[in-house]
């Protein structure tokens, strides 16, 4: 058990490094050198998966990464950085990646896309539709009417629900329950509570989000033994004052709002 265990670990492993930007090779020569701690090239070799005239090539860049430490003698040998060194040195690789990338983005064109006034745009994985959610909270700039599930209101939420009442957005919350009303009243004392047509928990209903009466968002929790694709939320969002998922959902609220139920 510990053996496979081990194997499900270093596949992993390698699958994660390839993903930071290293070869096949230098991920595998870099667990080879972690498995040994200090080694020749034969000796890297030896373990697994890398030819030996593949090594020194290897080694050399992840030597230039700060990965691994060379000694110059006959044969040469090589050892490998502390686990904390390690995880740094990935950590400051992935972020000036990132760092790269958006310049090159920026360099490119706009971020933004188009939002067209017809359209209706689906987007699915709970981690992209949480990003959609920010960012129209982000940009909303007069009001912001929210309604979710206690399970998707994060603390990351709450800040920028925070940062918008700071700009003097209105900011509207339903769906909530008794457990986190207090919380949030404490985070954004500006927001008001108000009650919904539907009992929204009780419902496959993800988020409803309607911003500055302009854009608007509506997502659905899906079981992820229903799909293959383990999709867990699906949304679809419309920007645009006549567009048709705007234009249905700002009457409904328009209307609820200026009812001025208490909640």
């Amino acid at each position: 058990m510990a053996d496979f265990e081990e194997r499900k670990a270093e596949d992993e492993a390698l699958r994660r490094l390839q993903e930071l930007g290293l070869t096949k090779y230098e991920s595998q020569t870099l667990l080879n050198l972690v498995r040994l701690g200090t080694g020749t090239a034969q000796d890297i070799t030896r373990i697994d998966g890398v030819p030996r005239t593949r090594v020194y090539e290897s080694a050399e860049r992840l030597h230039e990464l700060g990965f691994i430490d060379v000694q110059h003698t006959t044969p040469r040998k090589f050892t490998v950085a502390s686990e904390e060194t390690l995880i740094r040195m990935l950590n400051v690789k992935r972020e000036n990646t990132i760092t790269e990338l958006a310049s090159c983005l920026e360099a490119i064109g706009p971020a933004n896309p188009q939002r067209e006034q017809f359209g209706v745009w689906t987007v699915t994985g709970r981690e992209a539709v949480a990003s959609r959610v920010g960012e129209f909270i982000a940009d909303a700039d007069e009001q912001i009417v929210y309604m979710t599930v206690d399970e998707l209101l994060t603390d990351d939420h709450l800040a920028e629900l925070r940062a918008a009442a700071n700009r003097d957005v209105e900011i509207y919350l339903a769906g909530i329950s008794d457990g986190v009303r207090d919380r949030i009243q404490e985070l954004v004392p500006n927001a008001e509570l108000f009650e919904t047509l539907w009992e929204w928990d009780q419902t496959p209903a993800g988020r409803l989000l309607i911003t500055d009466e302009e854009t608007a968002l509506v997502s659905a929790l899906v079981d992820e033994s229903a799909t293959s694709e383990a999709i867990e939320e699906t949304a679809i969002w419309g920007a645009g004052d006549r567009n048709s998922l705007v234009v249905v959902l700002r009457a409904i609220f328009t209307w609820r709002l200026d009812s001025d139920v208490p909640y």
